[in-house]
């Protein structure tokens, strides 16, 4: 898949965060729009996952750590195939499987219900244990967010990881700068955060989160490194692809009203038929 068409599907999976936030009248649209084009590389050309059959054993792990960037996680899964696009109006709502955090018992192609911030990484380092105690070949993936590692239980499974080599786990870190308060400078900061990962055995590469070719080398040359995990540290616009949410901390956990809305998906139909003159 070339870089115009994976443009195309974070713009479309960019769409559905939106679409879904607005219609529940909560949740979390800024670090949903920051990380589209993560999700959308691991999901259509990183890793072996299949939607006819997201339970099959070879496949490859993703936990959302941030998980109250569900919409998000929901949007690419839909895309992808897992369950129909429409349902993500039935985001948060009374009844839906759509929950304002994943829930693996009911979502098909999540592999771990998270929300409680700092905990996934943890379930991630488990399963890539489990994978190399098995000799299984799978890869395990996890997202952080950058307020998100102010927790300390993600530097506990950092150095449990680094500690027993675990070169089939990535830690991907969404790095847009804000959290619910403000500036994670502001709030407690954690950088520099490649040379935290690099202090617990991890190789680490930083990347612009929205290059689809650096997204691309980053996960290429984490598939090549033996003997150590990965963190990619990707630099991100909070609120990316909608005008007014860029770089705005208010937009943490806000939903757009009626209005907002419309305003956001001109900014993505815009860059929609962009995409559709290269």
């Amino acid at each position: 898949m070339n870089k115009v068409e994976l443009q195309k599907i974070a713009n479309d999976i960019r769409k559905g965060i939106v679409t879904a936030v607005h219609s529940a009248k909560s949740g979390h649209p800024g670090g949903s729009l920051s990380a589209a084009d993560i999700f959308t590389y691991l999901y259509f050309e990183e890793m072996n996952v299949d939607p006819t059959h997201p339970d099959k054993e070879e496949r490859d792990r993703f936990v959302l750590s941030k998980g109250h960037v569900a919409p998000a996680y929901y949007s690419t899964l839909a895309h992808k195939g897992f369950f129909p696009v429409e349902d993500l109006v039935t985001l948060r709502k009374v009844g839906s499987y759509l929950q304002g955090h994943p829930d693996e018992k009911h979502i098909p192609g999540v592999d771990m219900s998270s929300g409680s911030l700092g905990q996934g990484v943890s379930a991630a380092v488990g399963m890539a244990l489990s994978a190399k105690l098995s000799d299984d070949a799978y890869r395990v993936y996890t997202l952080l967010g950058d307020g998100e590692i102010q927790e300390g239980q993600v530097w506990e499974a950092a150095m449990f990881a680094g500690a027993r080599k675990l070169d089939n786990l990535v830690v991907i870190v969404d790095n847009n700068g804000l959290q619910i308060d403000g500036s994670i400078e502001d709030v407690c900061s954690p950088y520099p955060i490649d040379k935290k990962f690099e202090a617990f055995n991890f190789h680490v590469i930083n990347i612009d989160g929205h290059d689809f070719d650096q997204i691309a080398s980053a996960l290429a040359e984490a598939r090549a490194t033996k003997g150590m995990p990965t963190a990619i540290i990707a630099k991100t616009v909070k609120g990316k692809g909608v005008s007014f949410m860029e770089n705005q901390a208010s937009w943490h956990g806000t939903a757009p009203n009626d209005e907002q809305y419309k305003v956001a998906m001109e900014d993505l139909e815009k860059v929609g038929e962009a995409l559709c003159q290269k």
